[in-house]
Formats: C-alpha cells, sequence, structure tokens
C-alpha cells in the first residue's frame, strides 16, 4: 500500500476513532489489574511509570512535532530529499539520546529504585523498563514523518496495535508471574509494556518499509517535483538541526512543565490536605480518586482533540507555507466546532450521571461529586488541544509554553492556599484544577486570535449550550420516569437517547451538515 494523503478532517476522523478505541481499551487494565496485584502491586507500577514518562518527554518531547511539521513543509514543495534528511536527522538524535539515557538508568537502577522511588521492589520492573526508551523514540520519528505527510493510517493502525498488544501480555504475565511474588508482578505488567511498543514499532516499520518502496519507484520515474522547479534541497544539516530543535525544545519544554506540574501536584496536594487534618492515608485516597479515576473519564473525549490537534498541525503549516491565511482560519474554525460541539454532551451527560457512572465502572460512586463538579469545565480542556497545536504549527511554541507554565503556576498555588483550609479540603483541588483549565484555554486562545485574527461566533456556543440543555433535559427524564430493570440498561437507555437528541438537534441548527458527514472515513460514504 503506497503512501496515501488524507484530508485535515479526514485525518482527525481516522485519529479520533484509533483514539477512541485505544482510550476504551485502557480501561480495562485500570478494572482488571487491581483484581490480579492488588493497590500494592498496581502502587509499584505507578512508581515506575511516571519515571519513565518523564524520561521520555526529555528524549522525545516536542520531536515528532517538530519533524511533522518540516516534513508537511518540505511535502508541499514536493521536495523528497529534505523529507529523508529530517528524518535521518530526527532518528539520529532520538536514539543516541534514548540509549544514552537507557545506558544511566541501568547504571543508576539501584540508587533510583531505592533512593527516589524509596521501595528497592521496583527495581526488577525500573529494568525491564530499560528497553521501552528506543522503542518509543523510534516510534516517535516515524509518526512524526507519517503525520506530516497527511497520512494518519500508520499511526492510527500502530497505536491500537500496541494497545491491544500490551494490554493482553499485560494482563498475562501479571497473572502467570504473581504466585513469585508482587515484584515479579509488576515487572511482569512492564514487561507488557515494553512488548506491547515493540508490537507498535513493528506495524510502524511496515509501513515505512512499503513508503521507501514507493518513494524508490517515484524517483525512477524521475517523479521529483522539488527538482523540476528547481526548489533548494541542500540545506546543511546544522540548518535543518537548529530549525527541528527551534520548534522541539520549547514543546518539550512545554511538556516538561506539565510533567513536573503533575508531580508536584501529587506532592502539594497530599500535603495540603494533611494540613487540612486529613489523615495521610484518607488524603492519598482523595487524590487517587480525583486523578485516578475521575480525570481519566474527563479525558475519555481528548481523544478527538489529540486527533484533531496531531492533523490540525501539518495541515496548518502547510497553508502558512503557502500563506493561505484563509485556509488556516478555515481549519481552526473546523477544529474548535468539531471540538466544542463533540465534547459538548459528554460534559452533560458525565455530570448529570456522575453517581450511577462511578457505581457502574468502579462499584464505588464516593467520588461522583468530584466529577459533577469538574464535568462542566471539561469543555475548555477540550478546545485546549486544537488551539496549543495551532500555536505551535505557527512557529509560537513559546507562547504555548508560557501558557501552560502560567497555569501551572496558579493551579499550584491555589492547591497550596485552598486545599490546606479544612472547609475546602479537596473541593480546593477541584478548583485549582478547574481553573487550570479555563485560564490555559482562554490565554491560548487570546494568543491564537492575535496570530490569525481567529473568531468563533458567539451564536455558535448558544446554540450548542441550547442543544446540551435540551439533551441533558430528554436523558434526565428517562432515567427518572422510564421503568426499566438495572441501573446499567437505564444509564445506557438515558445516555443513549440523549446522543440521538443531540444529534438531531446539531443537523437541526445546522451546527453539522451531510458535509461534515462525508468527510468522515468509511461511514461518509453512504451520505454522498
Amino acid at each position: 500500500m503506497s503512501l496515501r494523503k488524507q484530508t485535515f478532517i479526514q485525518g482527525a476522523m481516522i485519529l479520533l476513532a484509533a483514539g477512541l478505541l485505544n482510550r476504551l481499551l485502557g480501561f480495562v487494565p485500570r478494572i482488571v489489574l487491581p483484581r490480579i496485584i492488588g493497590a500494592e502491586g498496581v502502587g509499584l507500577v505507578q512508581l515506575v511509570y511516571p519515571f519513565m514518562i518523564v524520561i521520555l518527554t526529555i528524549i522525545t518531547g516536542g520531536l515528532p512535532l517538530a519533524v511533522a511539521k518540516m516534513v508537511a513543509e518540505a511535502d508541499s514543495r514536493g521536495d523528497t530529499a529534505r523529507t529523508k534528511r529530517i528524518v535521518r536527522l530526527a532518528m539520529s538524535l532520538v536514539v543516541s539520546a534514548s540509549l544514552a539515557a537507557s545506558a544511566a538508568c541501568l547504571a543508576m537502577a539501584e540508587w533510583i529504585s531505592g533512593a527516589v522511588m524509596t521501595d528497592p521492589r521496583v527495581h526488577t520492573a525500573f529494568l525491564v523498563m530499560i528497553p521501552v526508551l528506543p522503542m518509543v523514540a523510534v516510534s516517535s520519528v516515524w509518526r512524526g514523518y507519517f503525520q506530516g505527510k497527511q497520512n494518519m493510517l500508520p499511526t492510527a493502525f500502530s497505536s491500537t496495535t500496541e494497545s491491544i498488544v500490551r494490554i493482553v501480555l499485560t494482563l498475562a504475565l501479571t497473572t502467570l508471574l504473581i504466585p513469585l511474588g508482587l515484584e515479579a508482578a509488576a515487572a511482569g505488567a512492564m514487561g507488557g509494556m515494553a512488548l506491547g511498543e515493540l508490537a507498535g514499532l513493528l506495524v510502524l516499520w511496515a509501513q515505512v518499509r512499503r513508503d521507501s518502496r514507493s518513494s524508490g519507484r517515484d524517483e525512477e520515474k524521475g517523479d521529483n517535483p522539488a527538482t523540476a522547479k528547481g526548489y533548494p534541497g541542500s540545506a546543511s544539516t546544522r540548518s535543518l538541526s537548529r530549525g527541528m530543535l527551534g520548534i522541539a525544545l520549547p514543546v518539550t519544554g512545554s511538556r516538561l512543565i506539565g510533567s513536573l506540574s503533575y508531580l508536584f501536584e501529587s506532592i502539594l496536594t497530599t500535603k495540603s490536605l494533611v494540613a487540612a487534618g486529613l489523615a495521610v492515608g484518607v488524603a492519598t485516597a482523595q487524590y487517587g480518586a480525583l486523578q485516578g479515576m475521575v480525570i481519566p473519564l474527563l479525558t475519555l473525549p481528548g481523544a478527538l482533540t489529540y486527533s484533531l490537534a496531531v492533523s490540525l498541525v501539518p495541515a496548518l503549516s502547510d497553508a502558512a507555507a503557502r500563506g493561505d491565511w484563509q485556509g488556516i482560519q478555515k481549519r481552526l474554525h473546523q477544529s474548535m466546532r468539531i471540538a466544542i460541539v463533540s465534547g459538548a454532551p459528554f460534559v452533560a451527560l458525565l455530570g448529570l450521571f456522575a453517581q450511577p457512572l462511578c457505581l457502574l465502572l468502579y462499584g464505588d460512586d464516593s467520588m461522583a461529586g468530584m466529577l459533577r463538579w469538574l464535568a462542566p469545565m471539561a469543555v475548555f480542556l477540550y478546545m485546549q488541544a486544537p488551539l496549543q497545536a495551532a500555536l505551535q504549527a505557527l512557529n509560537r511554541p513559546g507562547t504555548a509554553l508560557t501558557n501552560t507554565f502560567i497555569g501551572a503556576v496558579v493551579k499550584l498555588i491555589l492547591i497550596v492556599e485552598l486545599a490546606s483550609r479544612p472547609d475546602w479540603g479537596i473541593s480546593g483541588a477541584i478548583a485549582a484544577i478547574a481553573v487550570n483549565m479555563g485560564l490555559v484555554t482562554l490565554l491560548h486562545w487570546i494568543s491564537v486570535s492575535r496570530l490569525t485574527g481567529f473568531r468563533l461566533l458567539p451564536i455558535d456556543f448558544l446554540r450548542v449550550m441550547s442543544a446540551v440543555i435540551v439533551t441533558g433535559a430528554i436523558a434526565l427524564w428517562i432515567w427518572n420516569t422510564v421503568s426499566l430493570s438495572g441501573s446499567t440498561i437505564r444509564l445506557i437507555a438515558s445516555s443513549g437517547a440523549g446522543i440521538m437528541i443531540y444529534l438531531l438537534l446539531l443537523i437541526w441548527m445546522k451546527l453539522i451538515d451531510r458535509f461534515d458527514v462525508e468527510r468522515i472515513p468509511i461511514i461518509g460514504r453512504w451520505f454522498r
């Protein structure tokens, strides 16, 4: 299969389908794994996982985004030679960095396990984690390459394969190794993750080989527009490195801010709750419910915003390279409209049915209040990713970094000030997270508007809000009045009916039309 470029909406929808599937699959180990290895075993895995994320952020960071952007610009000129040089340079950078990081982790594994992570039992799991680093590094470059080519299928296939293999092998290995103790079971969980990454890498490698053969045939035919039109394709390696790092480093910094913010948030929230008078165990349990159960539900629709953001970067980079500002505004309007329209019903349903939903998923509804309070602010979270992607695509990654940093500082200050008060407690942490969602989105919006003159008509918000209110009212009426056996069936019926009414209202209010549906792969052919 040769490389095929999709439209912006098609690429977003392909990644949306894969993202939704992966997020749904991701709930399986969240529910099953604690039943196999218990909370203590999950704790050992969780000690290793955040450390791995920090290392991967340093190694890869914004490099996939830089590759996607630079490849999109080169591809818009048909400059195949420059595209190859970009990929080779990025690959040399991440392989070198990942091997150096792996060697450092191997040398310091015992010290990190005992001193930094405080529990020596994570040592085996930490060692199993090390091979993940170079595999993820290589995968990130190839995914950036395909995203720059605006071909989202390899990324979708790879991420879905990785998720399925990781989940199956994680559960299988932990079950097999639990008789040997929690340390071995935790290592089995990390081993499943490593083998999942390997499966995803192999899928990308197969697609890269097909693409290379296709490009080779085009070159033999002399089909190279860059050469024919006289485009400069001989930029120095130093020039490419400067351009690549100029994009990647601010994005890496922004993601590091997010990672460090999450780390400090966990420390400060627990300490503040203890200062408010809670026992350490209760404080840890409340924060665990917030970050381990509530936030994953809120971010489930984030699969769409991620797909929009990934597709938006090469689309805007391509348009900016051609000076097509009208096209930039069109893409921005598409992505923001889809993010708001698709995220709004989730906000309503999560807020209205927080208690039965938590009881169904976790067998515990003690965190339903947290979900109910945070749900209305989640719409800002869904808008945030496309806006940040727009800033990065328009060569303003530093602006995105600054906005993220400001939001993180405000959040941490509010956590310390509010969560430490006995009359606020965990509600103070919830308020701080909500303020962070709204503030960062607002700062991104202002920055994008200044750059592009982009505006979203208030009437669009009013229409969506009206549709959401009607949807919520009908869903709640069905929940309270229709006699169905079992709360699960009532929940499914109420939510399903609400979503159907919402879609009809969107069509009636002309927030979506037949042409929007036509752009969706597979489904769209039935509306043409």
